[in-house]
């Protein structure tokens, strides 16, 4: 169907570039709903609830997003002053965002899920595996991506340093001298983080924490939706 291109190594990078152009959208305006649902429209007036990509993209983000897999976008301004609760309000906000990539990425199983219903989806599925691409195998292999891509970046976002979520989550239980300590050493934090990335790019998959953590948080995922070609496809109970 695709002569001698590598469909593969194709739908990989189409699949991050999916994630990159609709997924972070969502994920970025996730925050800047939530925020604004708590009581602070700051990103709102900044149009930060938007599904146009190019309001969120960061550059150096993007780049990463498409060529490792994992990246960020523009931070998302919040006054959390304007929280009824302060520290609560700000790690809901923070949290909207790594949800929003889980709910991505459960959808997306759950399409894959539900073409494996079908004898023809099975088959379609099973032919990627021998390098034999079909329309819908090549559906089914991008959800496959998606579906990985997008509990990968869930937690990534969730490490507990800046600038990424898990830390403005962590926030929520420290106490205010501890914002004082960051805020002083932020030059060292941020070396901390770019080290982090670059740890991230050299540790190989099979060993690397991020990758094991995806993969354990996908195999619960995807047992949320497996029963369903389980119970109703043409090889129920081989999934």
């Amino acid at each position: 169907m695709f002569g001698s291109l590598d469909i593969e190594t194709f739908l990989k990078y189409f699949s991050r570039i999916v994630t990159l152009l609709l997924v972070i959208p969502i994920h970025e305006s996730a925050h800047a709903l939530t925020a604004k649902w708590l009581g602070d429209d700051t990103a709102m007036r900044q149009g930060r609830i938007s599904l146009n990509p190019f309001v969120h993209i960061d550059p150096l983000g993007a780049i990463l997003m498409i060529s490792g897999g994992f990246g960020w976008a523009k931070p998302v301004q919040v006054n959390p002053l304007r929280f009824k609760k302060y520290r609560a309000g700000f790690a809901l906000t923070a949290l909207a965002g790594p949800l929003s990539n889980l709910i991505a990425a459960f959808l997306s199983g759950l399409a894959l899920a539900i073409i494996l219903c079908t004898e023809k989806g099975v088959l379609a599925w099973v032919y990627t595996f021998g390098n034999k691409f079909t329309t819908l195998g090549c559906v089914t292999l991008l959800l496959y991506y998606l579906f990985y891509i997008n509990i990968g970046l869930a937690i990534f976002n969730l490490i507990p340093i800046p600038p990424l979520d898990g830390f403005n989550i962590l926030r929520a239980f420290t106490p205010e001298k501890f914002d004082r300590w960051i805020f002083q050493h932020q030059r060292e934090i941020n070396y901390a983080f770019f080290a982090l990335l670059i740890l991230i790019s050299v540790i190989p998959g099979d060993r690397s924490p991020l990758n094991i953590a995806t993969q354990k948080v996908g195999d619960l995922l995807w047992k949320a939706v497996a029963w369903i070609p389980n119970k109703f496809g043409p090889f129920s109970g081989i999934l």
